[in-house]
């Protein structure tokens, strides 16, 4: 029994640690994209977005991913400048996805860089759920 209980302890902490981290910045987001048609938020579509390239301006193929690599708890590098990018993963990055203002700023210019143009709040809120679970 001992060991049932320390094997449902495990599995517990486990799932704890896979679930989404929400702060009070996302659910303020959640709430707002919801408000603006977008429903059901889907960490994997976010991550197939995450990971699909779109061809921008001067024909460059370019995904999330160009920049802020395959391991989101690992920095990036922006693929023009070189300037250092802090992990995306709230895991390895606590100041992730607590500011509301910055978090909005980012989507707007990532998102045109990647894809050419800005994000749905469909999209948007899949790409927090995705990443909340980094």
């Amino acid at each position: 029994m001992k060991k049932l209980c320390a094997s449902m302890a495990v599995i517990g902490a486990l799932f704890m640690a896979s679930t989404a981290r929400a702060t009070p910045a996302t659910d303020e987001l959640f709430a707002r994209y919801k408000s603006e048609g977008a429903t059901g938020f889907d960490a994997e579509r976010g991550n197939k977005n995450w990971v699909k390239e779109s061809k921008v301006e001067g024909g460059e193929m370019m995904s999330c991913t160009t920049c802020h690599g395959d391991d989101l708890s690992k920095q990036g590098k922006h693929h023009k400048t070189g300037k250092v990018i802090q992990p995306m993963a709230p895991s390895a990055n606590t100041e992730r996805f607590t500011d509301v203002k910055k978090i909005e700023k980012w989507f707007k210019r990532n998102c045109s860089d990647a894809w050419g143009r800005e994000c749905t709040a469909q999209e948007k809120g899949d790409f927090l759920k995705f990443l909340l679970t980094k």
